[in-house]
């Protein structure tokens, strides 16, 4: 291994994110100064841009903009109202009750459209309002939602699962998704809890009582929304259709739903789809420049250095995995999700599927969501921080204190699903897809 390469990669990438470079442009430009060093520097571009052009041709990576263009038809189809109508019914009643909401509305959007962007703003957008109206303050409904907001990338269906798999070499999708479901609902019940104790202490009002017949009438409203996620994972778990047909599905399913509630007209269809692509390009993008400066590691040998320097450190498996998640919940509060999964997975994952650790391969890929889903709320760059705070026109600085406690519970959740292998791989054993 090279140390100059070594160290010229590390440098330039964080020299190149702290003066604002765009990071899939960070990414790609430190991946060829470590290239024109450590490689002949004539064939070091073409090298690059092969090995970003091969990574994109992958038929899993195909789900990816079809959710996003699912996603954005979610956000004008009328789905949200619905899903945040239905939650109401069920949870409003309880003391503090549209937190309760919130958090319940983000988890069924954010499972459904598999983007916590859309659901912090769909669901925010809607409910800041509303709960602004009964007393609560905003500082809190931010806090609340951007934090909620985060089960979605967990609960499936997942575009970052989906990246995870591709990046691991080939993990089931299927066995990902199934085992998403208990670590996204138990940090959706964790952040009621807080939420509760919350709106306990500052007394906020519960929300109006539900008669059974309007509560029905909204769960009935809410089924046709809730069957996609019916109709999406049964179908792949099933083996019925892959993840990449799956999201085919999901999109025309979105698309028919959103006619029929009146919600989305057909000349409204080519601006949806060029949003979509739009953050497709973004999304993709960051996809390619991340595999090749994970090609660029491998090349380094930087994973089996990694593994070295952590076994030196420990030999017991709890200290290593403590000593990974404080790295993964650093690496989140300032690199996005996508490159955060293609760079850190080839790195960490030997070290965690080796013989001294032990972990299974879907296990780990769930741990690594839940730590960069932390990163996502958490200052200075987290992504939906600025969103929700945005949706919520507040201050970030305003968002933090409130914030806190929220932030604790999810870390309580990543340790017990670091720690428990079950909470993860219960599901997927007992559909036999591990």
């Amino acid at each position: 291994m090279d140390i100059l390469s070594i160290a010229i990669l590390i440098t330039s990438f964080f020299i190149l994110l702290a003066i604002g470079v765009p990071i899939a442009y960070s990414i790609g430009i430190s991946a060829i100064l470590t290239m024109l060093v450590s490689i002949n520097p004539l064939p070091a571009f073409t090298t690059l841009a092969q090995r970003m052009s091969t990574g994109l041709q992958s038929f899993p990576l195909l789900a990816i903009p079809f959710f996003i263009l699912a996603g954005q038809l979610m956000n004008r189809g009328g789905i949200a109202i619905r899903l945040i109508d239905f939650a109401r019914a069920l949870v409003g009643r309880l003391p503090g009750g549209l937190a309760f909401v919130n958090i319940m509305a983000n988890m069924l959007f954010g499972a459904i459209s598999g983007s916590a962007a859309a659901s912090a703003s769909a669901i925010g957008t809607i409910m800041t309002p509303k709960m602004e109206e009964e007393g609560y303050d905003r500082s809190f409904t931010a806090a609340v939602n951007l934090s909620s907001a985060t089960t979605g990338l967990t609960i499936p269906p997942s575009n970052i699962l989906i990246v995870y798999s591709l990046a691991s070499g080939g993990v089931s999708v299927a066995a990902l998704f199934l085992a998403g479901y208990i670590p996204g609902i138990l940090t959706g019940l964790s952040l009621m809890g807080v939420a509760a104790a919350m709106a306990y202490r500052r007394n906020f009002p519960p929300g109006e009582k539900t008669d059974f017949r309007t509560g029905l009438l909204k769960f009935l409203d809410a089924i046709p929304s809730l069957l996609l996620l019916v109709l999406v994972i049964g179908g792949i778990i099933s083996g019925i259709f892959t993840a990449t047909e799956a999201s085919a599905v999901a999109v025309l399913y979105t698309l028919v739903l959103g006619i029929i509630y009146g919600e989305i007209k057909l000349n409204e269809l080519p601006d949806a789809i060029l949003q979509a692509v739009r953050t497709s390009s973004i999304v993709l993008f960051l996809v390619a420049t991340s595999i090749g400066l994970s090609w660029v590691m491998s090349y380094e040998n930087i994973p089996g250095e990694v593994s070295h320097v952590l076994l030196g450190l420990s030999s017991n498996k709890f200290v290593i995995l403590l000593i990974i998640n404080l790295i993964l919940l650093v690496v989140g509060t300032f690199m996005d999700m996508t490159p955060a999964v293609l760079i850190f997975t080839p790195i960490f994952l030997p070290v965690v599927t080796g013989p001294e650790i032990g972990l299974d391969p879907v296990h780990f890929g769930i741990i690594l969501v839940l730590n960069l889903c932390i990163g996502l709320v958490t200052p200075p760059v987290g992504s939906l921080l600025f969103i929700g705070c945005s949706v919520a026109d507040i201050g970030i600085e305003k968002v933090i204190k409130p914030l806190i406690p929220l932030f604790i519970a999810m870390i309580i959740v990543l340790l017990l699903v670091t720690y428990l292998p079950g909470i993860s791989l219960w599901l997927p054993g007992i559909f036999n897809k591990l």
